[in-house]
Parts: C-alpha cells; sequence; structure tokens
C-alpha cells in the first residue's frame, strides 16, 4: 500500500476553516514545527526577558531559541546588548549557564576574550596579518520597551516595533520596570506544542472549570460570555462590570494611567493588545485576597487600586502589571510537543522579602494557575495527536482571541514560505 503524502504547509493554511482550530498537522509535524522556529521565531519580535534580568555591568542572561543562543549583557556603560553566544574563532559557546557574571566574556576553549561590547580584545597566537575588528561578536536586535526585552534574529526585524513601542511606553511607563527586581522565575515545561499553550493563554473560556484561584481577582465577565446563556441576575451583573470597566478607565486616564483597549493582535507584523481591567473584590492585586502583595508600590503609583493591566504580544507573550508587581510570561517552543513556559514575578527594587512581601503570596495565584494550564495543554496535544481529531469551531463570545492568533500565525508563515519570498 502506497503512502498519502503530507499535505504541504501551503496547502494546509489555504484550506483552513476561519473561527475553526487549526489542524493536527500544525500541532505535531517535525517540520512544521521547523518552519515555526525558522519563519515565525526566526523572523519576528521575540520576547526574551526583562531589563532586570542583567541589572548590573557585567550581568549576562542567555536566552536559546532552536538551534540559536543569544547572550543579553549589561555593559560598563549600563547598556543592554545582545549577542550571538558564538566564539567567532571555531564557534564553542561562551555562556553556557542561564545567568553568568563577568568581567569580559571569554572562551573557555581557546581565551578568545570580548568585551562587554562585543569588541574582540584577545586571541593569542594568531599572526600578524589577523584583524580584530572583523572577529567581534555578532550583534542580535534587541529592543527594550519600557524594560521589556525583545529580540530579532532576522537579519531586517520588522520595524512596526516603534508603533509597539510608541503605543506601549505610556501604558507601561507608569509601572517602572527598570526599577524593579525579579522576586522570583519558574521554568515550565508544558507538554504540548507551543500553539497550544498561546492559544489556552488567548482565553478564559477554561477559566471558570480550572482555575479556583485565578477566578479570585479577575470577574467572571472580564473575558466573554454568551448572553444566551445568562439568567437575568447574570445579565446585571454582565452590565454592572462592563459600567465598571468604563468608569474605571476614566477614572485611571485622568489620574495619567492610560486603560482603554488597543487591540493589533491579526493585523500588524508585530502583534499586541493591551487594557487595564479592574480586579474583583478588593481590587488591588492577583493574588488569593485581592489585595497587595507588596507594600511597596511601583513606580509613582499610590493608588494599590490601579486594576491589571493586561499586555500580549505576537507570538510568545502575555504580561500582567499591577501597583505592587508585575507578572510576565514567555514561551518557547523546544519540540513539536514540548514548550518552556518562563514565568517572572517583579517587585520595587527597595522591597524586602519577608518584610515588604510574602513570596508565596506574591506568586501563589500564577504558580497554581501555571500547573492547571500545563495540564490543559498536555491533555489538548494528546487530543489533536489522535485520529479522531478534527478541528473544532470556537466560541465566538469568549475566544475571539484566540481566532486571532491562529489568523495572525498563519499568515505570517504564509508570508514567509520560501514560494511566497520567491514570488
Amino acid at each position: 500500500m502506497t503512502a498519502t503524502a503530507a499535505p504541504s504547509i501551503s496547502d494546509l493554511i489555504a484550506r483552513r476553516k476561519a473561527g475553526h482550530s487549526l489542524e493536527a498537522d500544525f500541532y505535531t509535524r517535525p517540520d512544521i514545527f521547523q518552519a515555526d522556529l525558522e519563519l515565525i521565531f526566526g523572523r519576528h519580535w521575540i520576547y526574551v526577558g526583562v531589563e532586570p534580568d542583567v541589572p548590573e555591568a557585567g550581568d549576562v542572561a542567555v536566552v536559546d531559541i532552536g538551534a540559536a543562543s543569544v547572550l543579553i549583557v549589561r555593559d560598563d556603560d549600563m547598556r543592554i546588548r545582545a549577542f550571538h553566544n558564538v566564539c567567532r574563532h571555531r564557534g564553542a559557546r561562551l555562556i553556557s549557564t542561564p545567568k553568568a557574571v563577568v568581567g569580559n566574556l571569554v572562551c573557555r576553549y581557546h581565551a578568545w576574550t570580548y568585551s562587554l561590547d562585543g569588541k574582540l580584545i584577545f586571541a593569542d597566537h594568531m599572526g600578524e596579518g589577523f584583524d580584530p575588528g572583523c572577529h567581534g561578536l555578532k550583534p542580535v536586535h534587541l529592543r527594550s520597551i519600557a524594560g521589556l526585552l525583545f529580540i530579532c534574529l532576522a537579519e531586517e526585524p520588522p520595524k512596526d516595533i516603534e508603533a509597539l513601542a510608541e503605543a506601549m511606553t505610556p501604558y507601561l511607563t507608569l509601572h517602572d520596570l527598570p526599577n524593579t527586581k525579579i522576586a522570583k522565575s519558574v521554568d515550565l515545561i508544558e507538554r504540548g506544542n507551543w500553539k497550544l499553550t498561546m492559544e489556552n493563554n488567548r482565553e478564559c473560556y477554561h477559566c471558570g472549570a480550572n482555575h479556583p484561584e485565578l477566578t479570585i481577582p479577575l470577574f467572571a465577565y472580564g473575558f466573554g460570555f454568551s448572553p444566551n446563556t445568562l439568567d437575568e441576575g447574570e445579565l446585571e451583573q454582565a452590565k454592572r462590570y462592563e459600567a465598571l470597566v468604563k468608569d474605571a478607565h476614566a477614572r485611571w486616564e485622568a489620574a495619567g494611567a492610560p486603560s482603554r483597549e488597543i487591540e493589533h493582535l491579526a493585523d500588524r507584523i508585530t502583534g499586541f493588545r493591551t487594557e487595564r481591567l479592574p480586579i474583583d473584590q478588593s481590587g488591588q492585586s492577583q493574588t488569593m485576597d485581592t489585595k497587595v502583595a507588596s507594600k511597596k508600590l511601583l513606580g509613582q503609583i499610590n493608588d494599590p487600586a490601579m486594576g491589571g493591566l493586561s499586555f500580549w504580544t505576537q507570538p510568545n507573550s502575555w504580561h500582567h502589571f499591577m501597583s505592587d508587581h508585575i507578572v510576565t510570561f514567555s514561551a518557547i517552543p523546544l519540540s513539536p510537543t514540548e514548550t518552556l513556559v518562563r514565568t517572572k514575578w517583579l517587585v520595587h527594587k527597595d522591597a524586602v522579602e519577608g518584610v515588604d512581601y510574602d513570596l508565596d503570596n506574591l506568586t501563589g495565584v500564577w504558580e497554581a494557575t501555571n500547573r492547571q494550564d500545563a495540564d490543559l495543554v498536555e491533555i489538548t496535544q494528546a487530543g489533536v495527536a489522535n485520529p479522531a481529531y478534527e478541528p473544532g469551531p470556537y466560541s465566538p463570545y469568549t475566544e475571539g482571541l484566540v481566532e486571532k492568533f491562529a489568523e495572525w500565525y498563519l499568515a505570517r508563515l504564509a508570508a514567509n514560505l520560501p514560494e511566497a519570498v520567491a514570488a
């Protein structure tokens, strides 16, 4: 019996039914995973960390994306730079640990030495005709957006990162991320394709049944609902929530905190969305008691009840900014069926653990939520690999952002396929 050839990526994109999940091939095939690494993660702006990852001169953080390894370095002038983690001699990896503190970047293989600005400053035994100026570290495009660090591995990165920066800087600056510190960082490997991780993040349809901790600070109506399924009392609550959002936006913006929705998830190369939303009960923070987890508020914030600013970027991040702390998330593909989810909790740089904040209280909601999401991604990966799987319809009320993620992903994949580039 002759095996049937797998459909091409172009054919899969062309036959995708709008408003439905993707075909199984997108979540399981190694060649599509490789295309994702090269055409999505290799050509777009990728969120990789925060300025407090490298707070002092000589601090280095390593980020691995597929075969690429990137050094994030704070140089002697306190400027943050990014370089490929490859010695220009014979290719050895310069830094093999996730974090390091160095005076210079020294390759332990043959001691080639680079200054923190990437210049080659020592290479013994190379002869009189050798020019160190031609062998500095290869730079990687890096952009800090109010303290959030994005890199692009492409030679020519998308220029619309500047439009994102212009729109988002006023929203984020209020929280003064550069003057925070990382209270905790957790790496969690989800047993699923990176797109399942992102799709799960882009909806809260599943929240009521799966996230008892997260639904304490989040309003039930904050992420969509079906009006046809609500009784009269629930509809009234939904109307109250809409009025609360409107009033809160007006109050926060009058206090200098931009809050209204900006949504460009599917219509830009560097897709993003933001909105500041009320927090339930005490209204202060995403904690189990909805009160601030840290006594030291961020930046110039004086009111603890500033809601939660959500910020999503395509293809791999989501963030929550509150009056007292920030939680950032990145998703990095590891294999067709594994994804690294890296979560960081940030507090004011002067906040003292055990005095100003309790670490378990600070991290409790999202540590529980991340574990629950990992379970959901794992059972979904098992399901899409089942021969009985076929794409199912998204809810028009609660999964609109999932559809926008799928639209963005397929459009960017199609635009960068070799046949599309050649055309």
